[in-house]
């Protein structure tokens, strides 16, 4: 009886730490960012240690100096450049998939037009109020009363393309605020066209409001297809874990869960490791951005990268042979400067796997759209996105 042929299922694992930068880009200074260095400056706080990823090569990534490297690195590293316009999540994220942006998405840094705040407040029924540039914390805390009182709709925004909509529970309930987003993305096209539109509930009493966990993006699609989209169409999976089905609108996700924390972004992951698929399982960490970036705390980002660290032998043991794991980031967001906003940073790229040849150091690549072109020669998908593949560089 002769013996059936196995047949390799191959997954990928691709991993982003949410504005994880590495170090400002040539151009830096054009967006404000001169010296910016997000990990330089977590790494500074006696709270980090991230012993794993330096085994795989963290700090032998070209323009990283900000502890000892590895003599002999287990994995496989490289510095990303974005070649895209802008240091955004969404222009990040579409990049890492294959699309590069040549115009940055629209900021709104005097608050949003008249004739679209008017528009909006017509739609929903509820009168606006804040409508400039805020902190999110802050803007709850100076405009939370008034909208408890009135039932106005919070609306800000901030140095990125967002249009946020923050609402108390008890006075806006949840469905109703996500009904409120979703006619805000359609009316914000064309000009007005931000890259999300993110509804931020929260809760509590004056001066104590907190946010809940239920925040929502709405993205705009992508503009051209992307490596997600081509998975899908060759009959694979793609599994996203955290805010990545907001990013995409839920274009090229065939399967969705959405997180509250990177312990559960992480959680998620380890448990589609257990899972028998084939294709791409895409995770967001957020919380490096959101908590600890935004908010300028350098000790908090420290202990969420510690944290991450501690949990790589997890991750490392789930992998099959035949499984390839890539960590990156999408921008930077550097808790030790003055701004609150995003850096225009290089990101890492950290690449590990049984197939993956140790020890190799990429340089630095000239677009993240690199990493959608490998992913997609992995799995044997013809390329259709932007970017070139550095498969053959990495794995034996």
């Amino acid at each position: 009886m002769r013996r059936r042929k196995e047949v390799a299922v191959k997954r990928v694992f691709l991993i982003v730490l949410d504005s994880v930068g590495i170090g400002e880009m040539p151009d830096a200074a054009e967006y404000g960012d001169s010296g910016s260095n997000t990990l330089a400056a977590a790494a500074a706080s006696p709270f980090f240690s991230m012993p794993n990823l330096k085994k795989l090569g963290l700090f032998n990534i070209e323009g990283v100096a900000c502890k000892e490297r590895e003599s002999e690195p287990q994995g496989a590293v490289g510095r990303m450049r974005e070649a895209s316009k802008g240091k955004d999540t969404t222009i990040g994220h579409w990049e890492i998939a294959g699309v590069i942006s040549p115009k940055p998405l629209p900021t709104f840094p005097d608050g949003f037009p008249r004739e679209l705040i008017e528009a909006y407040e017509k739609a929903t029924g509820h009168s606006v109020i804040c409508n400039r540039p805020y902190s999110g914390t802050e803007v709850i805390r100076d405009y939370g009363q008034r909208h408890m009182e009135t039932g106005d709709l919070i609306v800000y925004t901030s140095a990125d393309s967002v249009f946020q909509v923050a609402a108390h529970e008890a006075v806006v309930p949840i469905g109703a605020l996500y009904e409120y987003c979703q006619i805000a993305r359609d009316l914000c096209r064309g000009p007005y066209g931000v890259g999300r539109v993110i509804a931020r509930p929260f809760e509590g009493s004056f001066p104590d409001f907190k946010r809940t966990p239920r925040r929502h993006d709405y993205s705009l699609e992508p503009p051209a297809v992307t490596m997600l989209d081509q998975i899908q169409e060759n009959g694979m999976e793609v599994l996203a874990v955290g805010k990545i089905n907001d990013i995409f609108a839920g274009k090229g996700i065939t399967e969705m869960v959405r997180t509250g924390s990177n312990a559960e972004g992480i959680e998620r992951t380890l448990e589609y490791m257990d899972r028998d698929f084939e294709g791409l399982c895409f995770t967001n960490l957020v919380d490096y951005d959101m908590l600890y970036g935004h908010r300028n705390d350098v000790d908090g980002y420290a202990r969420a990268l510690t944290y991450f660290d501690e949990q790589m032998p997890k991750i490392l043991q789930k992998l099959r042979k035949d499984d390839l794991l890539l960590i990156t980031a999408d921008h930077g967001c550097d808790p030790s400067t003055p701004s609150t906003d995003h850096s225009r940073e290089h990101t890492p790229l950290i690449l590990a796997g049984a197939m993956v040849v140790p020890g190799v150091n990429l340089g630095t690549r000239d677009s993240f759209a690199d990493i959608a072109a490998t992913i997609l020669e992995f799995l044997g998908i013809p390329q259709k996105t932007q970017g070139k593949s550095f498969l053959k560089e990495v794995v034996r």
